[in-house]
């Protein structure tokens, strides 16, 4: 069933990157993935492309079936992942139309499913590092080149959506020093390690969170405004990705590739 080496998990907007694109339609034990599954080549890559809320976007962040659609590129032979993503800032130091190539991750969702290893076999995969180093690096790498606003590490904070933060929320995250807010990171990365894959998020900013605290002019965000802002800066995230692509080395040397070395249990 292999068909690709490298997966990328985003937005509509990124099909014009595919080259010869074919649709295939992938079963997997956990149900089906947010949509099919769109192969092809870019920058002589062999690629599969998934919509994570759907090509419709009509699947909410806590009903993205998020362990088929990383089950699904594992089976199509992928070894890496990318996730593009809408994300919201939490400092007032990160613009909206940044990007952020985050390093950390805390998880704020509630009822997730986010493991498979539900026994009889267990697995306890160190996330102390949860995004692939040689990826970031390439991606900080490209971002520079490209001259984009960058913010080569930061943590995002998870939440469970599909509402956005209080006003109390976001200034507890914000005290935390946490400077992206998000709502599909996990448990989307962590799937992705348990299965070895290497994992790299790419956050366009897009608001700030509910507004900058003491400034009366910065409304609270919206869902119009969150759209309307990753759509603006789509064809950014296409080029970053196009030219990422030929530098991501063949071999992979990273920590991803043996995560489950010493994680199994039974």
């Amino acid at each position: 069933m292999a068909s690709a080496e490298i997966g990328v998990i985003g937005g509509s907007g990124f099909y014009s990157l595919i080259e010869g694109a074919e649709e295939r339609l992938v079963e997997t034990p956990y149900g089906p993935p947010s949509d099919v599954v769109t192969l092809g080549v870019v920058a002589g890559r062999a690629v599969a492309f998934l919509p994570r809320h759907g090509r419709h976007h009509d699947l909410p962040p806590h009903g993205i079936n998020y362990r088929a659609n990383i089950y699904a590129l594992k089976a199509l032979g992928c070894t890496r992942i990318l996730g593009p993503c809408a994300a919201g800032s939490l400092q007032p130091h990160v613009r909206p139309g940044d990007l952020v190539i985050c390093d950390q991750y805390v998880d704020r969702t509630s009822a997730r499913r986010d493991t498979f290893y539900d026994g009889p076999v267990i697995a306890h995969v160190s996330m102390a590092e949860p995004y692939c180093p040689t990826l970031r690096a390439g991606a900080i790498e490209t971002a520079r080149r490209l001259e984009w606003r960058l913010h080569e590490r930061g943590t995002v904070v998870v939440i469970q959506g599909p509402r956005f933060s209080t006003k109390s929320e976001s200034r507890w995250f914000r005290a935390q020093g946490w400077e992206v807010i998000n709502m599909t990171q996990y448990p989307e990365c962590a799937l992705a390690r348990e299965l070895e894959l290497c994992y790299v998020n790419l956050s366009l900013i897009t608001d700030y969170d509910v507004g900058v605290e003491g400034d009366p002019t910065a409304a609270p965000v919206t869902a119009q405004e969150v759209l309307v802002k990753f759509r603006e800066n789509t064809a950014r995230l296409r080029e970053l990705i196009l030219r990422m692509m030929p530098a991501i080395p063949a071999e992979r040397t990273c920590l991803c590739a043996t995560a489950l070395r010493h994680a199994r249990v039974g």
